[in-house]
């Protein structure tokens, strides 16, 4: 290839490199919002005209790959996704000179619901974790100021299920579960002392890990639908930690049994469904121990329902229902036996989301 080949090519050629990047930059700047790939529309070129060099260049530049260079303007995957739920619940009441009486108070109850979900290709990994804390604060003319305080909700909870895909809507899974309190809740007997006058006593019920529940599950987990999930753990042990030595009697511990521990079969059951302002969560989780009583089935059923009434203001009733033959309480006349433990908490109060907040399914 002589000097006058190269010298009549190399203008040629920067000029239909210069061309072609213009146009691949004004197809891009016009498709720079489109999420899917769509291709270069072909453009017809007269090569009637061109002389032996310009056809050259044009053959170089045509070969060039345009689908790798479209490859340059797809976002990448996103695997993960986050978010966070807030909500505030607050109450107050101001009673002054009422006939019918009554006590003035404040009350006020929190939320924050966290997810970090992972999904690629056969394998999910969704974890969630939930704080909530509320209170009433009496102002009842002759009550004890230590006596006014009362706790109306306190929990840590998370959750989080990793799954592989052995065929559509079934995985092989692996379910971990931690639940405990933030503070520790009291509570105030009259007793009399040994001088015969009545004192006011302060027993602890509860407190961080006192008690604490930790789990681990293996097994299958079926997804019927996108808002509903069963999830069976043959294999499946639990720890139950009681930290606070005059507690353990209380949750089905031995007095010098700070763990104890349980193994059996779980089956849990998850719906997580919305339709327009409404949205509902409820996880039903039912355990058989193998090793001790495996026909009293333990019982652990959340449910969390909302109705936005405007884009933060939001009516929410959640409920947890636990029934577990390990935990004995004592009734008005003091006999100790497991029960049905119930709460229910209605709140009209502000919620927020940041991020791509989503019900985990």
């Amino acid at each position: 290839m002589n000097s006058k080949f190269l010298i009549s090519v190399l203008p040629a050629l920067l000029m239909t490199v210069t061309a072609a990047a213009g146009d691949m930059m004004s197809e891009r700047k016009k498709d720079r919002n489109d999420i899917e790939y769509k291709e270069i529309k072909e453009v017809s070129v007269d090569t009637a005209g061109m002389d032996p060099a310009q056809k050259v260049c044009l053959g170089i530049v045509s070969a060039i790959d345009e689908a790798a260079v479209d490859t340059a303007r797809r976002e990448p995957p996103k695997y993960w996704t986050n978010g966070v739920l807030t909500q505030i619940g607050f109450s107050q009441v101001s009673l002054t000179n009422w006939a019918e009486g009554g006590s003035a108070n404040v009350s006020l109850n929190g939320l924050i619901d966290a997810n970090a979900n992972y999904s690629r290709d056969k394998m999910i990994f969704e974890n969630r974790l939930k704080l909530s804390y509320g209170f009433v604060q009496s102002f009842e003319k002759g009550t004890p100021l230590n006596q006014q305080f009362d706790k109306s909700d306190d929990r840590i909870q998370l959750d989080s299920k990793w799954g592989w895909m052995l065929k559509d809507k079934l995985y092989f899974s692996a379910l971990f579960n931690f639940r405990t309190q933030l503070t520790p809740t009291y509570e105030y007997v009259t007793e009399t002392d040994e001088a015969g006058e009545s004192v006011t006593v302060r027993n602890a019920q509860s407190r961080f890990m006192a008690p604490g529940y930790i789990s681990l599950g293996l097994g299958i987990n079926y997804r019927p639908f996108n808002f509903l999930s069963f999830n069976l753990s043959p294999a499946t042990g639990n720890l139950v930690i009681v930290t606070d030595e005059s507690l353990r009697e209380t949750y089905g511990n031995n007095p010098d049994q700070a763990v104890r521990a349980e193994f059996g079969a779980q089956l849990k059951m998850d719906i997580n469904y919305s339709y327009k302002i409404f949205k509902i969560s409820s996880a039903l989780t039912l355990f058989s121990n193998y090793i001790h009583n495996p026909e009293n089935i333990q019982v652990y059923w959340d449910v969390d329902a909302s109705l936005a009434l405007t884009k933060i203001l939001t009516l929410t009733l959640r409920t947890n229902l636990i029934y577990d033959d390990n935990i004995r309480i004592a009734d008005a006349y003091g006999v100790e036996a497991p029960r049905v433990q119930f709460k229910e908490i209605v709140s009209l109060g502000l919620t927020w989301t940041l991020g791509q907040y989503v019900k985990p399914e």
